[in-house]
């Protein structure tokens, strides 16, 4: 529905340039709208691929042993540290929606910046999160600091 939402706003919008972002009153431009319709549809593709067998195709995590990224506190709380997880792997206790997970999670360090800021603009945007555009200088910036 989102997604959806947005083609409709960029081609409304597609004679000025510019468009309001109602839910951070932000202005973006049609370019800007249609990078972020990208970074969306690439990274359910690829969140499908890497990331769905664990924490299942609607984002709602399995049982005590993969948490949920659908309206994840943690993960809304801790994108760059999630980021780093991604790519380096991740272990210990993380407590996500009150819920403590101990389960160890493998990096997926073949993942380029692009693909991980597709992916991480899909789940911080999908099934009750909504938290804009994860770049990939934003990426390529916490990677650098997680030692990457």
């Amino acid at each position: 529905m989102k997604s959806k939402l947005i083609f409709i706003l960029a081609l409304a919008c597609a004679c000025t340039g510019k468009t309001n972002n109602s839910e951070s009153g932000e202005e973006t431009t049609h370019s800007e709208d249609v990078k972020m319709e990208q970074y969306l549809v690439e990274g359910q593709k690829l969140y499908g691929i890497h990331c769905a067998n664990c924490h299942q195709v609607k984002g709602e995590g399995l049982a005590q042993l993969f948490p949920p990224l659908a309206k994840s506190d943690y993960l809304l709380q801790n994108v760059d540290a999630s980021i780093c997880g991604v790519k380096n792997g991740m272990s210990g206790e993380i407590t996500v929606n009150g819920t403590t997970y101990n389960q160890p999670m493998p990096g997926i360090p073949q993942l380029t910046n692009l693909e991980l800021a597709e992916i991480f603009t899909y789940v911080t945007n999908s099934w009750g999160n909504n938290n804009g555009m994860i770049t990939t200088e934003r990426v390529e910036a916490t990677l650098k600091e997680c030692g990457e």
